[in-house]
């Protein structure tokens, strides 16, 4: 069986996406900073396995590498990410708030990523797929929330590098937008669920192929301009 792993397992998309791989018979290494209050993932039954990792603690990123280096990892979701103090337009409240987004959701991935990669390269074909957010385009309109904006914006900028410099090794990396979903960041007032989302995620991940590498899609897979 295939094997994922997945960062911010614990609640929302992450969760919802563990879920469904699980369910359509995925072995899923799902990673949450306090398992002991992951109740609904640790129910998911056998095919999950549920390992502490926080992203920004890069030792036991190195850890969990090391905990699976010789085991092929078909595909890994750097699904972890936070958005930070909400600051009105011309407004960033606290810098240090803003390294923390930024060390979240631009830094940890990447150091997980190139941890991760041996046991990406044991795999037939592998894939990568970032979370990012179409907030952290740059070809699209949109104004404030510079913070979250400008963190997504890095991890695109990083991984869509990434991509080309992994091209000769087979393994295929996408950026994605989950959509506006209702979930702890994204509000109940939002426009789709994490079903909905998750389910789009899983069609263009399975879709992509080592010609769709480095490219950034919607949940329901049109391409996004960066």
């Amino acid at each position: 069986m295939p094997t994922l792993l997945i960062t911010g397992a614990n609640r929302g998309i992450g969760l919802e996406l563990t879920r469904q791989y699980a369910a359509d018979g995925w072995d899923v290494i799902a990673c949450a900073r306090q398992p002991d209050k992951a109740d609904e993932l640790k129910a998911l039954g056998s095919r999950v396995t549920v390992e502490a990792l926080d992203v920004t603690d890069y030792a036991a990123v190195d850890r969990l590498a090391e905990t699976y280096k010789d085991r092929p990892i078909d595909l890994l979701i750097n699904n972890a990410g936070i958005y930070g103090i909400r600051n009105p337009p011309l407004t960033i409240a606290d810098f240090d708030d803003y390294l923390k987004v930024l060390q979240v959701n631009a830094v940890a991935p990447m150091k997980v990523t190139l941890a991760m990669l041996p046991a990406l390269k044991k795999a037939k074909a592998a894939k990568i797929a970032a979370i990012s957010s179409r907030m952290g385009s740059i070809g699209s309109d949109g104004s404030g929330a510079y913070v979250y904006r400008a963190s997504k914006a890095a991890i695109n900028a990083a991984m869509h590098s990434l991509a080309l410099d992994l091209r000769p090794t087979g393994i295929t990396c996408i950026l994605l937008h989950p959509g506006w979903v209702k979930t702890d960041m994204g509000g109940q007032g939002a426009d789709i669920t994490p079903q909905v989302s998750a389910s789009g995620i899983r069609s263009v991940i399975a879709r992509a192929t080592a010609a769709d590498t480095g490219r950034f899609f919607n949940y329901d897979g049109a391409e996004i301009p960066w």
